[in-house]
């Protein structure tokens, strides 16, 4: 019996599979309330497919338009729920087993996507531009009735027919905004790259969707998406290089090995190569990445055509969200990993921010579609965003963090405006058709006038003060030089956003002119925004400057 005994004892203390994997796997621990923002959105969309697939259709849209809006607004409430309790400055942590940052810029930032989300949900759900159905007589909308149709051809003509809407924006915009609140919170490579893709991937898709000029719009998301992919292999194979030098995909394990603070055996691979090139390499390529996605030169080429073609609420959509969730990327990336490496790609980008200013400036004057000058304007805007990134610090951060939400919604407001102004064709987007503007409809000349002031950067708008804070950062930095280059960038600016303005107000209208369309209360509230922040920001933004300040700290 004793034997038995001895022998059972012995066999349970031998370990086996199950007892290995019980002392080896550790359950993931999931911080849900900090990661609430994104579940939020990210589950809102995954209901949107369901409603797609199970819902008749002529409930589609009501519903997914109430279901797009309170998911928006639910994230933007947890974010301040986050940013009261502490979470932006003392409470700052790596969540979700190290792959995302709550921080100050992570919880800015993302309120600053969410709102932008929820004014282009208002956008998308404009029903008064377009002729009604021929059969139904129902409103419809700007995107294409029947998607998977040849353009021209007879599916499509019937759907049109009967007012078919797609209503599967909806979701796609919460798919791509969910993408855009990871991003900028990315702390690995890994979860950096998922996110790109996550948000990247909808943009293509909501590219190609537009009513009008389908072939155009098509085209568009073709260029988009060709680009776009050359710019994510750019940015897996930096990360890859990244990885071969620093054994770990973590920022902070590689801004360590960076630093020499690290010399364990996660540097093994960076010390048997012996040489930093797959660190400059990689970080280059990584940078690049997020550059595109920015639209500096010279990775803008996209910006122009995919501006002009994509559907004017998505091209509105991806110019403000696109650029808030790639330069919290990016600043994230050069601060917090690269921050050993500052004396060399400091220098790279001055020279990207300089030919950023200076050619969307310059290139704008030539333009003579509403749609193609404010992509170079865009791209102009990014010129100016990154001198307050080469500043290398906290007033860096802080002053890019206030420039990215004042200027999304000046963006989102002109975009808006730009939908109201047709002729048969659809959208009047060509600069000579917008002649006498101002004497055909003044309010809506007026409202456009201060958008285009604000990205001049005259005092008393949002622009102003961005542009101040973003510049004096730069100078304080030792970027001198480079603010005086934003200063003659700005004034070359001032030519053809002025230009418009005496278009407008001071040249005779067209007898075949274009209309200004009615819009319903969805994009009036858009438009309405776009101008209170830009007028609110540029008065009185003291206070959004000490906000943007204190959210200003990496957690590291």
């Amino acid at each position: 019996m004793s034997a038995v005994a001895t022998v059972s004892g012995a066999a349970s203390s031998v370990p086996s599979l199950w007892t290995l994997g019980a002392e080896q796997l550790q359950a993931p621990k999931i911080e849900y309330a900090q990661l609430s923002p994104t579940l939020i959105v990210l589950g809102a969309a995954v209901v949107g497919i369901v409603l797609e697939a199970f819902l008749p259709r002529k409930f589609r849209y009501g519903a997914q338009l109430i279901l797009a809006a309170l998911g928006l607004a639910s994230a933007f409430a947890a974010v301040l729920g986050l940013a009261i309790s502490g979470h932006a400055t003392t409470k700052a942590a790596i969540a979700g087993m190290g792959a995302i940052a709550v921080d100050g810029p992570t919880l800015f930032l993302q309120g600053t996507i969410l709102l932008v989300g929820l004014v282009s949900v208002f956008v998308f759900a404009e029903r008064r531009l377009e002729p009604r159905s021929h059969k139904s007589g129902a409103h419809v909308d700007s995107w294409a009735a029947q998607p998977a149709s040849v353009p021209g051809g007879e599916g499509e003509r019937e759907a049109t027919k009967a007012g078919w809407t797609t209503t599967e924006v909806y979701p796609l915009l919460l798919f791509a905004v969910g993408g855009m609140l990871i991003f900028p919170a990315a702390n690995d490579l890994l979860t950096l790259f998922i996110a790109l893709e996550v948000f990247s991937l909808p943009l293509y898709l909501l590219c190609a969707l537009a009513r009008r000029r389908r072939l155009l719009s098509q085209e568009a998301a073709v260029k988009y998406f060709l680009l776009g992919a050359f710019s994510s292999a750019f940015l897996l194979f930096g990360a890859a290089l990244l990885y071969g030098y620093a054994g770990t995909v973590d920022y902070s394990g590689i801004a360590r090995v960076i630093g020499n603070a690290d010399r364990t055996t996660s540097a093994v691979l960076a010390e048997t190569t012996g040489n930093d090139a797959l660190l400059l390499i990689g970080g280059a390529l990584v940078v690049m990445g997020l550059l595109f996605k920015v639209g500096a030169v010279p990775f803008h080429m996209w910006t122009p055509d995919v501006y002009q073609g994509a559907p004017t609420p998505v091209t509105g959509f991806m110019a403000a969200a696109t650029k808030v969730a790639a330069f919290g990327a990016l600043l994230r990336l050069l601060y917090v990993v690269l921050p050993g490496l500052r004396w060399d790609w400091r220098p790279v980008m001055w020279g990207v921010a300089i030919l950023t200013m200076l050619a969307g400036a310059v290139v704008a004057i030539t333009q003579t579609d509403i749609k193609r000058l404010l992509a170079y304007s865009s791209i102009a805007h990014a010129g100016f965003l990154l001198a307050g990134v080469i500043a290398t610090s906290r007033d860096g951060v802080s002053s890019v963090l206030f420039y990215l939400g004042a200027y999304s919604f000046v963006t989102l407001g002109a975009f808006a405006v730009v939908t109201l102004v047709r002729d048969a064709g659809g959208e009047a987007t060509h600069l000579s058709k917008w002649a006498g503007l101002g004497r055909r409809s003044p309010l809506l000349a007026g409202v456009f006038a201060v958008f285009l002031l604000a990205f001049a950067g005259i005092p008393l708008t949002s622009g102003f003060s961005g542009k101040f804070a973003v510049f004096k950062a730069a100078a304080e930095g030792g970027a001198g030089a480079l603010v005086v280059v934003g200063v003659i960038a700005s004034a070359i600016a001032a030519f053809f956003y002025i230009r418009v303005i005496v278009l407008m107000f001071l040249s005779e209208p067209k007898a075949d002119g274009p209309t200004v369309a009615v819009p319903s209360v969805w994009t009036t509230s858009a438009i309405t925004a776009g101008v209170l922040v830009t007028i609110v920001l540029g008065v009185a933004p003291q206070y959004f400057l000490d906000l943007a300040s204190q959210a200003g700290v990496f957690v590291r």
